[in-house]
């Protein structure tokens, strides 16, 4: 309630107007602060009204605030047009809400035929591996961050908020708000907003003239103090609030006494933040049922921006006949990622069940063979309940009573999508908000254990790769000295992302074969999500940036074929990508290394992240000008991906430094030929010149020699002499 006169609303009082006669008045709530409810809740009265409901008159729901010397202002005004929509038929007790189905959606009936069918596609994570994001994931589809063995215990994501789903009636079929306006006469600047009454309209016909007639309805006891856990997933779709048309949300949180801003984990440069946060406290109903979260742009220089914000009403959702206060999972469980969370056991939940709605308490039957009867009908586990014979009897018993209210119509375990608007622009979404929220009566006892929903945070890894040698290297020179075709082969390595730290092998020069030896080794530490099969990439997007972004991609190790050259750009061979989460396996000889586009390989791709170690040989292709590839060569590596904590005792260095280990890489055992031609003169005139130009250097020596020893003859004979070399010179030219 708002303030009336100036005055703070504290003893209330409401009268029921049926055409302009006061029909029903309640009591006098003696403070409203410490309880808003009225001590005799339950109103009835008797009257005669039109059977055609087009003339049935408006009911007018006036609220005063009883003050001293019987002063009664009216503090706000609600009119009811049409009291048909509150007829009832029957008076008999209320009957089990069923659902004829199970609470299952068409999306997640879908997504569980895909994960029978198909599955994910993708090597299976480790069972060290999965969360509670992992069955979330998976409810949703996404299977690449999820898991199939979770197919059976999957939640309902709702795309809506809990209260528009239609099998919950808006979560008010107990009471109904209905918000109080000042009329035109208002002296406060509040819009004509006066506040809200809560309260069940019923209109019934008279079966007798006995009171005995009329049913009294279940009232649960009010004020109750509750743990309210507020599970906030992520966000989705929001709008920008930066330059850069991103934001730098954060979320706050209110209900009574309690508020948050969580602001220390913000989440830079998104505007899909995943937030994986649980915020618990305690509170009073219904004098603190009002939840506000809020999501907020962080600014540096100016004020924070709203960015939307939505309410959640607790009182409904602990009122509510659908028991929306803790969903139930598909299954019971103890010790799993989403284990039994509420504070009451599935048999006491049924007990509650019946005895608020009137009804025979469940009956257990039999040891081995158990049976429940409830609702007039015999009730079975089978095999899909997850049941072992070496269970006790009381688990079996939790797992039944669960299996008969997943048949009812109450909240499942689920997921909730929230819409998130801005008092600046009213009406327009500004987001979606994906959550729940539980709440646990002390009455019933301590609430169960959290879920713990925090995002999942990248572990460090070290791949190391040991480039030891190359086959079938497409040659891509011609040697301007010999004229033969040969390549100066190296190796360029990097994992996708990650090109700042791209490293390279020495080079084998002249290789005319293709055949390239290096054993060289590159160390490439990474950030890793064992769970998503995904790896973190953090970096500024620009270099003002103030936060570091974040962006995930399959680790993928990038091998590079190149051609060295001195006086021009290096000349680009080949290329091979492996995803180290689906590998193809490699060949043991370089002959049987095939191209990796065939259809019928990717059932026997593997995880390096679970087999640990692999060496073989891979093709690498080259696109060609017609778009198709071809296989330009082929390198022999050894591959293994360790955790930084087994990394670090077990150090290696990069190329041949040391530690040398894990394995030893030798010097490589290259031939003869292999060198760069201006840096070994020596070596260059033995294997070039002398090996193509002998024949050539011999008889250039012989002239010399010769012409050497016929100076002298010259000089003492003269025309002997000319005449001897006219016919030598015939001899070796002619």
């Amino acid at each position: 309630m708002k303030r009336c006169h100036l005055l703070v609303v504290n003893s209330p009082s409401v009268e029921f107007e049926i055409a302009g006669q006061v029909v029903l008045r309640s009591s006098v709530i003696a403070n409203a602060k410490d309880n808003p409810n009225f001590s005799r809740p339950l109103l009835h009265t008797e009257m005669e009204l039109p059977v055609d409901p087009d003339y049935m008159p408006p009911m007018t729901i006036k609220v005063y605030d009883n003050r001293l010397f019987g002063f009664k202002p009216l503090a706000g005004v609600h009119v009811i047009n049409t009291l048909s929509l509150y007829e009832m038929t029957s008076l008999l007790p209320e009957q089990i809400i069923d659902c004829d189905q199970d609470q299952t959606s068409d999306r997640l009936s879908q997504v569980q035929t895909r994960l029978k069918n198909t599955g994910s596609g993708l090597p299976p994570v480790l069972e060290t591996d999965i969360d509670w994001w992992s069955l979330f994931y998976t409810s949703i589809g996404d299977f690449e961050k999820g898991d199939p063995s979770l197919r059976h215990d999957l939640l309902e994501v709702y795309d809506c908020e809990l209260e528009k789903v239609p099998a919950f009636q808006g979560l008010t079929d107990f009471v109904q708000l209905y918000p109080l306006e000042r009329g035109r006469e208002s002296y406060e600047d509040d819009g004509g907003n006066a506040g809200q009454f809560k309260g069940s309209i019923k209109l019934c016909p008279v079966l007798g003239k006995t009171k005995d007639s009329r049913t009294r309805p279940h009232l649960p006891e009010m004020p109750v103090e509750c743990v309210v856990r507020v599970y906030v997933v992520r966000a989705m779709g929001l709008q920008p609030h930066d330059m850069s048309g991103l934001a730098d949300p954060y979320l706050s949180i209110t209900c009574g006494d309690f508020a948050v801003d969580d602001i220390e984990n913000y989440i830079p440069n998104t505007l899909e933040p995943i937030f994986g946060r649980m915020y618990e406290f305690t509170t009073r109903l219904p004098q603190d049922k009002d939840l506000h979260i809020s999501v907020y742009d962080k600014d540096v220089l100016s004020a924070d921006d709203l960015i939307g914000q939505t309410t959640i009403d607790l009182e409904d959702r602990y009122l509510s006949r659908h028991r929306a206060t803790c969903g139930l999972p598909r299954r019971y469980h103890r010790k799993t990622v989403n284990c039994w969370r509420d504070s009451q056991q599935p048999v006491e939940i049924l007990k509650q069940y019946s005895v608020r709605h009137g009804l025979e308490l469940p009956r257990f039957k039999g040891d081995k063979d158990l049976t429940l009867e409830f609702g007039g009908t015999t009730h079975r586990l089978t095999d899909a309940d997850n049941v072992s014979d070496k269970e006790e009897v009381g688990i079996r018993k939790q797992k039944l009573a669960l299996k008969v209210l997943r048949s009812l119509c109450l909240v499942p375990e689920h997921v909730e999508t929230r819409a998130l608007y801005s008092p600046l622009q009213p009406g327009l979404e500004q987001g979606k908000l994906q959550m729940w929220v539980d709440i646990f009566p002390k009455t019933c006892g301590p609430p169960g254990p959290e879920v713990n929903i925090s995002p999942r945070v990248p572990q460090e890894y070290e791949l190391r790769v040991a480039v030891l040698n190359t086959s079938e290297v497409v040659l891509d020179e011609t040697s301007f000295v010999t004229g033969e075709m040969m390549s100066d082969i190296y190796v360029k390595g990097n994992l996708v992302g990650l090109e700042e730290e791209t490293q390279s092998t020495d080079v084998h020069y002249r290789s005319m074969n293709g055949e390239g030896n290096f054993n060289w080794r590159f160390v490439f530490p990474f950030n890793f999500i064992p769970a998503e099969r995904v790896m973190s990439i953090t970096k500024k997007a620009h270099l003002w940036s103030i936060d570091k972004t974040e962006r995930r991609d399959h680790p993928k190790l990038l091998i590079q074929l190149w051609d060295n050259d001195k006086f021009s750009p290096d000349d680009y061979l080949g290329m091979l990508t492996l995803n180290l989460v689906n590998m193809v396996q490699p060949a043991a000889m370089a002959k049987d290394c095939k191209t990796t586009s065939k259809d019928g390989d990717a059932a026997k791709n593997v995880s390096l992240f679970h087999v640990r170690r692999l060496k073989g040989w891979w093709p690498c292709q080259r696109m060609k000008q017609d778009g198709s590839n071809e296989i330009t060569g082929k390198v022999q590596l050894e591959l293994e991906v360790l955790p930084a904590t087994q990394a670090k005792p077990r150090p290696v260095g990069r190329g041949r430094e040391e530690p040398n280990t894990n394995p030893v890489l030798e010097p490589p055992i290259r031939p003869d030929t292999s060198f760069l031609w201006f840096t070994s003169p020596l070596r260059t005139m033995k294997f070039i010149v002398w090996k193509y130009y002998k024949w050539t250097i011999i008889r250039l020596l012989l002239l010399i020699v010769g012409i050497l020893m016929l100076i002298p003859l010259i000089e003492a004979s003269p025309i002997f002499l000319i005449s001897w070399l006219k016919i030598l010179l015939e001899m070796l030219f002619f």
